[in-house]
């Protein structure tokens, strides 16, 4: 098929009854992928405790699966123009299953680890997924509205993930490797329920997926994450170790450009970026990734080491920051298919999670929690307000052949900057907490080496008063060193939506017409109604 006859693909006309049921299991399966990455975060510390890892390992369990979301996104993204829709989410909810019945039998970190990935390809379908369909049913004006049912799933995938996987960890008769099974029943109901409810007409066309792009794209992300995760522990950051990786990253991402410009069906297309929204968008989702991912991972850590919380706990101190953004996502969302405008709300919410990490800056182990849910509750209401905006502008400038390529874009910068944010700030912290608690200890007269942390992480619980007190403490200033090493990053976000030339949404969902020279499109006026198909 021709891109000009792909471009005038038909757009599905349905009622909100129909769309709600057949968003029904899709938004179930986008809780499952947010579920799977969300209820081991307070489950974590003692997870890498038990199977004795340290701090690289903590870092790796969460990169290694934003490192196959972000790898698999485009390449979902990608399936997703060229055949059915249906059976590729499904597909993605069968290798979720499998990553995660192989994850709870993990022996180790390193099998830990690697199931975590197998996690990861199917949470990247599900996640690209999610968005592309959505944008296939549903018009750039309506968007907004059922945008905002994407960002409470996430909310409560967010909220219920924590609390889950903290209850679990403190019942003794479960265990955490059921924070790994807890999410299968949830992804066989979505398969269930996306069999019977989901018809989506089938447009397929003949083409070929670049996977020496995306082969070259993986492995230079692979190769940075690897340098970010281990300079200044495994070697230094000035060293022959860093200039190879880094060499290497920059020749695998020159030849991965170079082989994305001359394939006839690149993963990530470089004509997409000759839009200035979809440009300044994937900064800016870069940045948000940062701070969806890099951030506030480790707060469950922080509640636990550093205020000596419950996992459950930890969740539930967390509420603030979760609260914040199902309330501003759920609300922008609806006042954006009012109004058709968008811009205020991306501004508006990359200010305040500048603002938020800002003030997050100055967390130390007895801060106090009014002031610390306070600025949680800021740091929620920007990341509600900014997630799913920035993919409704970029799906916004796009015909119906480009919605999968361009929504995956997004999600895959935005994976790949809260990988990136993982394995730098999990960097960062461990480097802040050594030298803190080596200050500490030789305030008590005590040689750093005497403390026996062997790199892994601490039981603060089992540790004698002045011990736990140096403990506490470094893993508080810590924390508050990485939040404000990932302000800088939300400052680019709203620098990058501040130049974003608003176009009003679209009131269908039919092609925009071609021409504009930077790729913003202009309107169509109809919708050409199809029958459903399987």
């Amino acid at each position: 098929m021709s891109q000009a006859t792909a471009s005038r693909a038909p757009a599905v006309d349905m009622t909100h009854r129909q769309i709600l049921e057949a968003l029904s299991g899709l938004l179930l399966g986008l809780f499952v992928a947010i579920l799977s990455s969300t209820v081991i975060s307070n489950a974590l510390p003692r997870i890498i405790t038990e199977l004795h890892g340290g701090q690289s390992a903590y870092t790796w369990v969460v990169t290694s699966a934003l490192l196959a979301t972000t790898a698999t996104t485009p390449i979902w993204g990608k399936l997703a123009d060229l055949t059915s829709k249906k059976t590729l989410v499904q597909l993605a909810l069968g290798v979720y299953v499998l990553g995660s019945v192989l994850a709870g039998l993990a022996q180790g970190t390193g099998e830990l680890i690697a199931c975590r990935v197998v996690q990861g390809v199917g949470a990247g379908g599900l996640t690209a997924l999610a968005q592309v369909i959505m944008a296939t049913m549903i018009s750039p004006r309506e968007r907004g509205r059922y945008s905002g049912y994407l960002g409470a799933v996430m909310a409560v995938g967010t909220i219920g993930g924590p609390l889950i996987g903290g209850v679990i960890v403190d019942t003794s008769w479960l265990g955490w490797r059921w924070c790994f099974y807890v999410g299968v029943p949830f992804a066989i109901a979505a398969l269930v329920v996306l069999q019977k409810t989901l018809h989506l007409p089938v447009i397929k066309r003949k083409a070929q997926i670049d996977w020496w792009g995306a082969t070259l794209i993986t492995a230079a992300v692979s190769v940075l994450l690897i340098w970010v995760s281990l300079a200044g522990d495994q070697f230094a950051w000035a060293s022959w170790q860093t200039v190879v990786m880094v060499v290497g990253a920059l020749l695998l991402g020159a030849l991965a450009i170079r082989v994305e410009t001359r394939a006839a069906e690149p993963v990530i297309p470089p004509h997409l970026f000759r839009s200035r929204t979809i440009t300044l968008a994937v900064v800016a989702s870069i940045a948000v990734g940062v701070g969806l991912f890099g951030a506030s991972i480790f707060l469950g850590q922080y509640f636990q080491i550093s205020r000596g919380e419950s996992p459950t706990m930890a969740g539930l101190m967390t509420l603030p920051m979760i609260l914040g953004l199902l309330v501003a996502s759920t609300v922008g969302g609806r006042i954006i298919t009012r109004t058709g405008r968008w811009k205020r709300f991306l501004v508006l919410g990359s200010a305040l999670l500048t603002v938020g990490f800002a003030l997050m800056g100055t967390l130390r182990a007895d801060t106090s929690f009014t002031l610390l849910s306070v600025y949680m509750a800021l740091i929620g209401v920007g990341l509600g307000l900014t997630m799913q905006n920035l993919v409704l502008a970029v799906q916004n400038t796009v015909g119906p052949h480009e919605l999968g390529a361009a929504s995956s874009v997004v999600a895959f910068f935005r994976s790949l900057g809260g990988a990136i944010g993982v394995s730098a700030l999990g960097a960062v912290l461990a480097h802040k907490v050594k030298d803190y608690t080596a200050d500490g200890l030789a305030q008590l007269g005590i040689p750093a080496s005497s403390s026996g942390s062997g790199g892994t992480l601490p039981d603060v619980h089992t540790l004698p008063g002045p011990l736990r007190a140096v403990v506490e403490s470094a893993y508080g200033h810590g924390a508050g060193d990485i939040f404000l090493a990932a302000a800088p990053f939300a400052l680019i976000a709203l620098i990058a939506v501040s130049f974003i030339k608003e176009v009003p949404l679209r009131q269908h969902s039919g092609n925009p017409v071609s021409g504009a020279v930077d790729g913003e499109s202009n309107l169509v006026s109809g919708v050409v109604r199809t029958g459903e198909q399987r």
